[in-house]
């Protein structure tokens, strides 16, 4: 059986609110980058402060960041289990799933240079605008 040398870590950004899944796999590094906000802001809209909360608006938004990194955690977790399985497979290809978050030598994902050279929006948390 081949031993394979794969590395995997995430980190959260607590300023940003944002959280960075890095990984190898097969020698190939890859970024990916996801915003709490988007969750913090759904999970808002379905559930809006009130004055009869137990908390201040600003608290409640921020419990709702927290959850949100907790959330963007395992959705990248299972969205990559979901597409290093397809791969795996022979469903998907390596580069039609992660070409854009590889990372270029300079430490950039390509994806940031696409967006450099044509002027796409392009946000490196992942949030929207």
């Amino acid at each position: 059986m081949e031993k394979r040398d794969e590395q995997i870590g995430f980190m959260d950004d607590f300023a940003e609110h944002s959280v960075l899944l890095a990984f190898k796999h097969r020698g190939r590094p890859i970024q990916l980058r996801a915003s709490a906000k988007g969750w913090a802001s759904m999970w808002l809209k379905e559930n809006p402060w009130s004055s009869s909360r137990r908390m201040s608006q600003a608290q409640w938004e921020r419990a709702a960041l927290d959850q949100g990194l907790i959330a963007v955690n395992s959705i990248l977790r299972d969205w990559t289990k979901a597409q290093i399985t397809a791969i795996e497979t022979g469903i998907l290809s390596f580069e039609a799933v992660f070409a854009v978050h590889m990372l270029l030598p300079d430490g950039r994902p390509v994806l940031e240079r696409i967006a450099a050279l044509t002027g796409i929006e392009h946000h490196r948390d992942g949030a929207t605008p």
